[in-house]
């Protein structure tokens, strides 16, 4: 017989604009596979800042979806662009918490889950988590994904209070917390001996249905770029996290050494589209960038299939963080560039799957000299490839089949 779970999650079809929606979607599909049929609480629509429906035709027929009344502080909220700090604490969707915990009562009067799940990372989530866990007395699985109260983040003392409060009490009360990068997990259990046992591995991962899906696309053997070598960053620039400055200086480099150079970055998706168009005036590189709007999920991993190299940008101030879009690369087949510290998780894992295309995100030199290896390698067609077991472990269903594991042993489920 099935076993419900509650799964409030924040991020959640129609949301768009992050790959973070992908654990929740995918969890979701595969859990029924596992005996295990999801119950989702989310927030409307209203709270997102970016919608797109391509995703909701993936949530399986029948799935309770609940959305819960939430407010974004910054838009709804705002006068004149101001709006007051405490209705943006924890995070700016906090007014999700109210309607949401009503709801999530509701349906576990009416669904009788077995289990509460909640994912970071908005905080809100376990703010919700916690409460419905509390006053149902039933398990509650805390998935963090990242760390959350960090040294100088949030940079706001009142919110870095109230993070390490939620976390504190998410750890305390929680039968399970998971996180998806083994530095990650190596800091809690250091932060929370007692709750060492507690405190579990659950990396992100890809999704092959839909690979397979964009593989069929009749594009996806012609090149991003014709007549050039494109290297493709998919997703967000996070100014600070993923500071792209020393890459736009090494661009400058390497154009200065090599004024034929076929390398082109794309940079998709970015919202971060003005300071890109700024570095590359500034470093006067702009015939070497190209810069393009999101997409549906399925058109960007079959964009994936077809660039040269995939990019990955990640500063030292995340070596416990992996891109979830780092599986996805692994899984579209191309080499990886990834600038990022090598003492990091990202680093690591990169090595692990096969790939030696390193340097440090904030060092210009290091950064030309490998492009200029890269085009060379690239031209020669010596492409690496990541390890095709590093890689299958790696999908969304087996990551899904560790959940259900965790969950079985929650509720006491015998083999």
């Amino acid at each position: 017989m099935s076993r419900r779970i509650l799964m409030v999650a924040f991020h959640f079809p129609p949301f768009a604009g992050s790959s973070g929606v992908q654990r929740t979607l995918r969890f979701v599909r595969h859990l029924p596979k596992h005996g295990w049929q999801p119950i989702v609480l989310s927030a409307q629509p209203q709270a997102y800042e970016t919608t797109s429906p391509d995703l909701l035709q993936e949530v399986p027929a029948g799935t309770v979806v609940r959305r819960a009344f939430a407010l974004n502080s910054a838009r709804h909220l705002a006068i004149r662009g101001r709006y007051l700090a405490f209705t943006a604490r924890p995070d700016r969707w906090i007014s999700w918490k109210f309607d949401a915990i009503r709801q999530g009562m509701a349906l576990i009067a009416q669904y009788r889950p077995q289990l509460i799940w909640s994912t970071y990372p908005i905080a809100t989530a376990h703010v919700i988590g916690a409460e419905l866990a509390r006053r149902s007395g039933l398990p509650w699985v805390a998935d963090f994904r990242d760390p959350m109260a960090q040294p100088g983040y949030p940079a706001d003392p009142v919110t870095w209070q109230q993070f390490s409060a939620i976390e504190r009490r998410a750890l305390e009360q929680a039968a399970l917390s998971t996180f998806t990068t083994p530095g990650a997990v190596q800091i809690y259990r250091q932060r929370y001996p007692a709750r060492a046992e507690r405190i579990q591995l659950l990396e992100n991962g890809y999704d092959e249905e839909s690979f397979l899906a964009a593989a069929r696309q009749p594009t996806h053997s012609e090149p991003l770029l014709p007549g050039c070598l494109t290297l493709l960053h998919s997703g967000i620039v996070y100014p600070e996290e993923r500071d792209p400055v020393a890459l736009f200086r090494a661009l400058q480099q390497l154009r200065e050494r090599r004024p034929q150079t076929r390398l082109r970055i794309c940079f998709r998706a970015s919202t971060q589209d003005g300071l890109l168009r700024h570095l590359a005036e500034r470093f006067k590189v702009a015939g070497l960038i190209d810069l393009q709007p999101a997409l549906p999920y399925a058109d960007a991993l079959g964009e994936m299939l077809r660039a040269d190299a995939l990019l990955i940008l990640q500063a030292a101030n995340c070596n416990a963080q992996i891109p979830a879009k780092l599986y996805e690369y692994l899984r579209a087949g191309r080499p990886v560039v990834a600038l990022t510290d090598a003492a990091g998780d990202t680093a690591a894992s990169v090595r692990q799957a096969g790939f030696d295309w390193l340097a440090a995100l904030d060092d210009a030199a290091a950064i030309a000299a490998l492009l200029a290896r890269v085009e060379d390698q690239l031209l020669a067609g010596q492409l690496p490839k990541a390890h095709a077991g590093f890689v299958q472990q790696a999908s969304r269903a087996a990551r899904t089949a560790q959940l259900a594991g965790h969950l079985d042993r929650l509720a006491g489920v015998v083999a």
